[in-house]
């Protein structure tokens, strides 16, 4: 039981972690945003670290590590999606992919959840995808492209999660460190590339909000790991990925956004998973 509601609190600051995100991304670079949130955001685990103190290990460093390279190849992969349009197509294909692949890693491997449980996790994958539709006048016409891709990031988000749950437990929290080390890596490079060809730095308001969102994503990955080690990796993954949930529910509140139809059904599909899953 601890483990589901880890899973659906990580899931909750991961979708207001996206959501700061996002508004830091409508006055600033995305990529920048994305490679400066991880660096703002550790000293917080630097001082998560010192809370909850765990021994070292290289495997624990290296299965973090692959998360964080997937991770944030995932997310340039999930935008350059975005920016070919058809983002009613995009977002929930990469979302639902993200969600299931680690439900099917997890019962390949041997994992034997029961049968409300499991079809709770069932109920949240539909419902991120629901919730993730955008409004259908939004973006371009659909290509196999935008398909790939869109299913590119959505394997590589899922493939993050798995990468953490095999960190094993007694590992604390550095399989964060090593992630947020190796997507800081990976981002560094493209990064400068954008500042020297003249993209300003964040400042003001959208310098508050990826300092923010780095620290709720960060903070969202460490209450994963913490749920997933506690948890079979087919039921916590999907669970946790309800974030979209909280994002659109943001959106509403703070943007004023009107959900649509078929939204509110996801709003209520994922609260039945939640129910089912904590059964």
């Amino acid at each position: 039981m601890i483990g589901i509601l880890l899973a659906a609190v990580s899931g909750l600051v991961w979708g207001v972690g996206d959501f700061s995100g996002g508004k830091a991304s409508q006055r600033s670079d995305a990529l920048l945003v994305v490679v400066l949130s991880k660096a703002a955001s550790l000293p917080l685990l630097l001082l998560y670290l010192v809370l909850m103190p765990a021994a070292v290990r290289p495997e624990v460093l290296a299965w973090g590590g692959a998360a964080g390279i997937l991770g944030v190849l995932g997310m340039f992969v999930f935008y350059r999606a975005l920016a070919g349009g058809a983002m009613a197509v995009v977002a929930p294909v990469s979302a639902v992919t993200s969600a299931l692949l680690p439900l099917v890693v997890g019962l390949v491997s041997g994992e034997r959840p029961g049968a409300v449980a499991l079809a709770g996790a069932g109920c949240a994958i539909v419902a991120i995808g629901l919730v993730s539709l955008a409004p259908g006048g939004s973006g371009g016409p659909v290509t196999r492209r935008l398909v790939v891709l869109a299913l590119v990031s959505g394997t590589a988000f899922g493939l993050f999660f798995t990468c953490l749950s095999q960190a094993g437990e007694g590992s604390g929290l550095w399989p964060i460190v090593g992630a947020q080390l190796a997507a800081l890596a990976v981002g560094a490079f493209p990064a400068l590339r954008r500042i020297r060809a003249g993209a300003p730095w964040p400042g003001g308001a959208p310098l508050r909000w990826l300092v923010l969102a780095g620290a709720l994503d960060m903070s969202a990955n460490a209450l994963y790991l913490l749920a997933v080690q506690r948890g079979d990796l087919s039921i916590i993954a999907p669970v946790a990925s309800l974030y979209p949930v909280t994002t659109v529910l943001l959106a509403m509140l703070i943007d004023r956004e009107r959900m649509r139809p078929v939204q509110l059904a996801g709003l209520g599909l994922a609260a039945t998973a939640l129910v089912l899953v904590a059964s």
